[in-house]
């Protein structure tokens, strides 16, 4: 069921890295970060409780998924996970690898920015995105599920 006005039932919210009939994985282009996934149910539900058993360990499968691939591809000092959903009351995962370089470390991806990040360090983390992307799509398909082109 889509909610109307909703923008993460109305589009994918990013670039649209895998989905299936349950969830899907974009990376959102944030000012600063260079790997910022989420995981977004794709049924209009704002709370994680509100999911059967099955698919709430569908949906944290899906989030360590992402966590996996981001650590062992880009090895960050640190994985940051948020469920928040205050803005888009829309069940949907934050999965950011952050790195003690990036403009907001050690704060939040939300709060005021402490430094502009090093475009060489970005563009170094940005490079190994698609092997990322490519590992983590053949992950979650294993599960069942369909890869988007990239």
């Amino acid at each position: 069921m889509k909610a109307p006005g909703c923008p993460l039932c109305d589009g994918p919210g990013g670039t649209l890295v895998f989905t299936s009939d349950k969830f899907r994985v974009i990376r959102c282009d944030e000012p600063g970060i260079a790997a910022f996934y989420r995981v977004v149910w794709s049924e209009h539900v704002p709370e994680f409780s509100q999911l059967p058993a099955d698919d709430r360990r569908l949906c944290m499968d899906a989030v360590v998924c992402v966590e996996e691939c981001l650590r062992q591809h880009l090895a960050p000092d640190k994985i940051n996970l948020a469920a928040l959903g205050n803005a888009v009351p829309h069940l949907h995962w934050h999965v950011i690898a952050r790195f003690r370089w990036d403009s907001y470390f050690p704060g939040s991806v939300w709060s005021a920015a402490q430094r502009n990040a090093s475009p060489q360090q970005l563009a170094e983390v940005v490079s190994k995105l698609t092997e990322l992307e490519l590992d983590l799509c053949a992950r979650l398909s294993a599960r069942s599920g369909n890869c988007s082109s990239m």
